[in-house]
């Protein structure tokens, strides 16, 4: 009986454990739907079971289907620009659901550091771009996305190799003559420091630019050139898991040939040169020259680059938190031999919440290979187009011969033959990284404080060898190679405490505390020898060289500290009404003890007018807000030791002995302060049309003073330089911004056109010493910060000139075809010149043009989308070394190849260039720099886009969300350039000065193009057309 009783108990439990399963079993259930708002279905929308990882997304007709649900679980359906909802499923297998608009969440989101803000109030200058905007111009890095998309931000290329970080970014024109006017980089919240390329392209989210004093003064001396805020991709609350594949593949191709002579027009050239020589030309022919030989030696030597991109990512989140990680391979060859860059990026961001705690992370690592083992173009551009290179069997020679000159033949074959026998590699680690835990305060409803942790490294080590006689016209040429290392490290510590609250409705409030404190190392070393006895170790022996053969050898440390306070203090009543007012102090370890601590102010103010009751009935006027600000900013961008001067060393003789001195070659200065600026803003949005027109109109002034900048000392003095606050500057400018939506049918053909203009100028208005220049630095009271001090080319000497009489006075010995230049003397009585020309009739050129910007446009067509941008100049100088005589390679005289030119002759008196073989001044005609200045103007399209997005209801089965191809031409056509008419070449900068280092300004016979900020069109890479096909998809 008993064992009967236990044997129907277990039965019994079994039978009801069983119950239990299968109710359980049966709980879990699928649940379909349909999600709309007022105008229809929602595809997209993030359904996601509360507390779960669960989730799916609509489809195009905005239906779902979640599996795997309990009866009683809780769907979540959100989608950005509407507010999320929650609902009970309570056993149905059917919920439909309509959406409401988040007024709130349709307003533009602008982050403006250490918060966000709607568009609506914003009282600050601050321009924001979208991601999607900026892969219209996909590129190696952001800046080059950005060019022509923001009013007043001008970006400038100064080296276009592929990896290259030489581009120069300037928001609102320059206000230092230190050129410290790189404006702060901050990477999610956190001052950036790395490479311009450890950025990629395709991980950015939003930019968001902070231009005047009132926006910027949150972030203290860091930002006194203005911000550059770049937020990348997150994962959203609720938002079931979603992959992307992005890859796009190019080839590219050289823009434009450099316009160097052919065969025929060489020999005419060298032919001209005896005009002035007796008949005879200035160079007979060389070794191997051959006056029938017709060689491209551009045609060897270039040829294919191609560019790939691939990115894949997955975003999503649950209730309490989101992620985002990101992947990416980049790739980049010259069309240039064994000229690349390579990239590895790895992206994490994870956000967590867990009651009033809130914790992230956002992590950014890259690993980077340049190679740059090209020998540059300045040979094949100066070798003569007579010259052979080919042996009597059809090989390449070694080494050819002009009169003067020998060049070792390079060519795409020689080059890629060398291997190892010529390496530039620079490898390079950075990761850059944002750790913050946040709190609500409780007791206090909007109260929160955060503390936010940025730690960023950077490595980099270069590494360069070329073996015995490898590129070199002397086969015994000793081999040599060096290697550099470099460390920098940073971290940011920053406490924040939030308040934002809302009352009755109207009266919104956000006021933001912070104390920080950062700190930033950086140390290098430097090592170099030749005649290595072992070429098989390329660069990583270099110790196996002898102590004589160690051609170079050094090392550098710094370190630099800034502590920081800052409060601001945001109110706003019924959207209206605006006011904004932040207080920062810093202290600088860089300068001198008793002038490290400096507070300044900031404050702005809005009026949102179409708001206003009295607009109710104005219809045609979307918004109307106008706004003014004002505030104070300060750099501190100099070496941290300056204020400590600085010893040299000198290796010397005492006596019988082999010793090392020390000498004073840079002055302390304990007196070492701030640089100040301080900018008035005004601004003007409005939105029209029920927002089919929008834009921005703002006028700005800043003056500067106490600037920082190395003085250079008189050679009398017995030391070379200090640093000191040594003038004042002003700066001024006018921005416009207009975005239009000319047709709007969703159904059939959209059209939105989009352009930005803006001025700048710029003038120094007083230096330290109480003069009113400075020639040997190129400053000017009165003038632009950077300009051209030469000579003003007015035209060429001729006899029919009325003033041809005088030429001996003003140029003794000249002769027709000369160039002339503006004579600013005094003149006699009788109208004749009292001097010949010399230094006093140089004159101040202002490079700065009249205006510049950018456009863009997109047409679209049902699944189809076309669209173009560009940018464009108009005024100022461009600036080619190419045709100034300092770039060798418009001499004249028939030593190497020449730019081909209309120089004059007695039958070509009209020609715009002097005559070959005329009066010279070194190696060229005398005033030849002149040669190089060009109207700046041009407007040049950037890149045109064809897409096709597919429909949504054929890709869905097969579990894809969106998929796009699209095929891009970059740098199809420039219009409305002089420089370009000429030479058929790109009119944008390519060069810090020439790729040989000879762009000087005969002024001062030093680099001045480098050292005054005027970038170069020169003998650097070439621009290349780009041909691309890509596709965007998501699943």
């Amino acid at each position: 009986m008993t064992n009967y009783f236990n044997f129907k108990t277990k039965q019994t439990g079994f039978l009801f454990i069983l119950l239990l399963i299968c109710s359980s079993m049966s709980a879990q259930m699928t649940v379909s739907g349909k999600v709309s708002d007022d105008n229809g279905p929602i595809p997209g929308v993030n359904v996601i079971l509360k507390g779960s990882s669960n989730g799916t997304a609509t489809d195009f007709d905005g239906e779902f289907t979640i599996s795997n649900v309990p009866g009683n679980g809780v769907l979540i359906f959100s989608y950005i620009g509407y507010q999320a909802k929650e609902i009970q499923i309570n056993n149905q297998t059917e919920i439909n659901v309509t959406l409401e608009a988040d007024l709130a969440a349709l307003d533009e989101v602008v982050v403006i550091g250490y918060g966000t803000q709607n568009r609506e109030s914003v009282t600050g200058s601050v321009v924001s771009i979208k991601g999607g905007e900026l892969s219209e111009v996909q590129a190696a890095n952001f800046q080059e996305a950005l060019q022509g998309r923001a009013p007043g931000v001008d970006i400038s290329t100064t080296n276009t190799r592929p990896g290259s970080n030489s581009t120069s970014i300037r928001i609102r024109g320059v206000r230092s003559l230190s050129g410290s006017n790189d404006p702060l980089i901050v990477l999610n919240g956190i001052p950036f420091f790395g490479g311009l390329n450890d950025i990629n392209l395709n991980d950015i989210e939003s930019l968001d630019i902070l231009k005047d004093a009132s926006a910027t003064a949150i972030y203290g001396s860091r930002g006194a050139n203005g911000v550059i805020l770049i937020t990348t991709k997150s994962g959203k609350k609720g938002q079931a898991a979603k992959f992307t594949y992005n890859t796009y593949y190019a080839a590219k191709e050289v823009f434009a040939k450099f316009p160097m002579m052919n065969r025929d027009q060489f020999n005419a050239l060298r032919e001209a040169t005896g005009l002035f020589n007796e008949g005879d030309p200035l160079y007979t022919t060389g070794a191997d020259e051959d006056t029938s030989v017709n060689t491209d030696w551009q045609d060897l030597i270039y040829g294919t680059g191609l560019q790939t991109s691939h990115d894949i990512g997955v975003t999503g989140g649950g209730e309490n938190g989101n992620y985002s990680i990101g992947m990416g391979y980049f790739k980049e060859t010259s069309v240039l031999p064994v000229e690349s860059f390579q990239r590895y990026s790895l992206r994490a961001q994870v956000e967590q919440e867990i009651g009033a705690f809130k914790f992230g992370l956002n992590s950014i690592m890259n690993y980077s290979l340049t190679n740059a083992a090209g020998t540059g173009l300045y040979g094949s551009l100066s070798a003569t187009p007579i010259l052979n290179p080919y042996n009597d069997d059809g090989s390449l020679k070694r080494v050819v011969s002009m009169p003067l000159d020998e060049f070792w033949v390079t060519t795409k074959s020689t080059l890629n033959a060398i291997g190892e026998g010529r390496v530039n590699l620079q490898k390079d680690f950075g990761t850059y990284n944002n750790l913050f835990g946040e709190v609500k305060i409780p007791g206090v409803e909007g109260l929160k404080y955060r503390l936010n942790l940025g730690l960023n490294l950077r490595m980099s080590r270069d590494g360069n060898f070329t073996g015995q006689g490898v590129a070199n016209v002397n086969p015994q040429a000793p081999n040599g190679g060096g290697v550099s290392s470099s460390l920098t490290t940073d971290y940011v510590i920053e406490n924040l405490l939030t308040y934002d609250r809302t009352f009755a409705d109207k009266h919104q409030v956000n006021i933001v505390g912070l104390f920080s404190a950062q700190n930033g190392k950086w140390d290098g070393t430097n090592f170099s020898a030749r005649n290595l006895p072992n070429e098989q170790f390329l660069f990583y022996n270099l110790g196996s060289a002898l102590l004589e053969d160690v051609t170079g050898y050094g090392g550098y440390y710094g370190e630099a500290g800034l502590l920081s306070y800052m409060g601001r203090a945001m109110y706003q009543y019924d959207s209206r009404y605006l006011i904004t007012a932040t207080v920062r102090s810093d202290a600088s370890s860089r300068l001198a003890p008793g002038k490290q601590w400096v507070t300044y102010p900031a404050v702005s103010v809005g009026w949102n007018i179409g708001n206003e009751n009295f607009m109710d009935n104005v219809n045609w006027v979307s918004s109307l807000k106008i706004r003014a600000g004002y505030g104070e900013t300060s750099n501190q961008a100099v070496n941290p030791y300056a204020t400590l001067g600085n010893l040299g060393t000198r290796d010397y003789n005492f006596g019988n002995t082999f010793t090392t001195g020390y000498f004073v070659n840079e002055l302390p200065n304990p007196n070492l302060g701030w640089e100040f600026s301080e900018t008035y803003n005004y601004g003007l949005d409005f939105a029209l049309f029920n927002n089919r027109l929008s834009g921005t109109v703002e006028y700005y002034t800043t003056k500067t003073n106490d600037i920082l900048y190395r003085v250079g000392l008189p050679a009398t003095s017995g030391v070379g330089s200090f640093v000191g606050n040594i003038g004042s500057t002003s700066n001024k400018g006018l921005e416009v911004a207009l975005n239009a939506t000319i047709i709007d049918n969703p159904d059939g053909f959209t059209w939105d056109l989009g352009v930005n203009l803006y001025t700048n100028k710029n003038e120094i208005t007083s230096l330290a010493s109480g003069e009113d220049q400075n020639v040997g630095q190129l400053w000017f009271v009165g003038s632009p910060i950077n300009v051209i001090y030469d000579y003003k080319k007015i035209g060429l000497w001729n006899e029919t000139d009325a003033d041809y009489q005088y030429l001996q006075t003003l140029e003794p010995g000249g002769n027709a075809g000369m160039i002339k230049v503006q004579y600013t003397g005094d003149y006699n009585a009788d109208g004749s010149p009292v001097r010949q020309i010399n230094a006093d009739d140089r004159q101040i050129i202002d490079p700065t043009p009249d205006f510049q910007g950018g456009f863009n446009t997109r047409l679209a067509y049902k699944n189809f989308d076309l669209s173009m941008v560009g940018v464009f100049k108009s005024g100022g100088v461009a600036v080619s070394t190419l045709y100034s005589s300092n770039g060798y390679l418009n001499l004249l005289t028939g030593r190497r190849n020449n730019i081909n030119v209309d120089y004059w002759t007695p039958t070509n008196t009209d020609a715009k260039y002097p005559a070959p073989g005329g009066i010279q001044a070194g190696d060229g005609p005398k005033y030849g720099t002149t040669m190089g200045y060009f109207d700046g103007s041009y407007l040049k399209v950037r890149a045109i886009t064809l897409g096709y997005n597919f429909n949504q209801k054929l890709i869905e089965n097969i579990g894809i969300q969106n998929l796009r191809l699209y095929a891009t031409v970059q740098n199809p056509f420039v219009l409305f350039s002089p420089f370009h008419k000429e030479s058929g070449m790109d009119p944008e900068t390519n060069s810090g000065a020439d790729d040989n280092g000879n762009a000087q300004n005969s002024a001062t016979g030093t680099s001045g193009f480098i050292s005054r900020g005027i970038p170069t069109i020169g003998t650097n890479v070439p621009t290349t057309r780009n041909f691309m096909v890509g596709l965007n998809l998501t699943f």
